[in-house]
């Protein structure tokens, strides 16, 4: 396997960890929420400033950066459900406000970590393995644990109640759930797992950067899709819940898989948010053009037998 396609699966494993943030928001509540873009920025670069001036141990930091992640959600919570700020404005709100406090945050618009460890490079000292072979394992056993949590969450009372929410908002209320109560810890949860994405990614790369998390939510929706539209190549496509998490991952592996082999084959760098935008138009559209051409041909079946 060469260099860039295991740094792309490495990669896309500790991307993965941002899709299934984006998936508990969009595809639970159906919120598209743009808050990722600044909570995953946000979460790199307080462990980047914690590891490089504070001396924080990088697990610790990692941590922390995920509890700055399930502020900024909260925020973005708080703007929905107590001001009625329609969710996707107070997702936008939220993200424009991150970009300034990032760059407080770091005090420049990077913050290299060369010259501190890492829990990859701890890792790679302890075993002798390559960094990226390392940063994949890591990622492939946080993920896993991350989708195991999840699993167990959402078929817990409050998991399910959540789950329903998205489904039907206007029934659930009638059962008594509190529905504001339900939106807001899957905001901060999301983005909690979006400030841990942000802080690995920090850690592999060895860097924060102030734009890291520009584009973050179209990757995620890429991800996600390009997972839901593999996932119905099974038998039985992803009839349960579990698989639709795991299937988020994958599709997180398979977009930077994508990445590596539209770079290798000459494709300019900057034309990457092109190339994402066009994955998760092609991933949304072939689904739903598939669908019209079986139920017109069914269609034409049915008229053809009839007469």
């Amino acid at each position: 396997m060469s260099v860039a396609l295991q740094g792309a699966i490495s990669q896309g494993i500790l991307w993965g960890i941002m899709v299934l943030g984006v998936f508990i928001t969009f595809r639970l509540l159906d919120i598209p929420d743009m808050t990722v873009d600044g909570s995953f920025a946000l979460g790199g670069s307080v462990v980047a400033v914690l590891i490089v001036n504070a001396h924080v141990h990088p697990a610790l930091a990692i941590l922390v950066g995920m509890i700055a992640g399930g502020l900024a959600g909260a925020i973005t919570g708080v703007l929905t459900t107590v001001f009625e700020i329609p969710a996707i404005l107070a997702g936008i709100l939220t993200q424009i406000s991150l970009w300034s406090i990032n760059l407080r945050i770091m005090g420049k618009s990077n913050t290299p970590l060369l010259a501190n460890d890492t829990i990859f490079s701890d890792a790679s000292r302890l075993t002798g393995l390559p960094q990226s072979t390392v940063s994949a394992l890591m990622g492939i056993i946080i993920a896993i644990v991350i989708v195991a949590a999840l699993y167990w969450f959402f078929g817990t009372e409050i998991g399910s109640a959540l789950r329903a929410t998205g489904n039907n908002e206007d029934m659930i209320r009638a059962l008594g759930v509190n529905t504001n109560r339900t939106k807001m810890i899957a905001l901060v949860l999301s983005n909690a797992l979006v400030g841990l994405a942000g802080g690995l990614i920090c850690q592999s790369q060895k860097y924060a950067d102030i734009g890291m998390g520009t584009g973050a939510i179209v990757i995620g929706l890429a991800a996600i899709v390009i997972g839901e539209v593999l996932g119905r190549l099974l038998p039985g496509g992803l009839t349960k819940f579990g698989m639709r998490l795991a299937a988020a991952v994958v599709g997180s592996v398979v977009y930077f898989l994508i990445r590596a082999f539209v770079l290798q084959m000459g494709m300019n760098a900057n034309d990457m948010k092109l190339l994402s935008a066009v994955i998760v138009v092609l991933a949304l559209c072939i689904p739903v053009v598939w669908e019209k051409y079986k139920l017109r041909s069914s269609y034409s079946r049915g008229d053809d037998q009839d007469a």
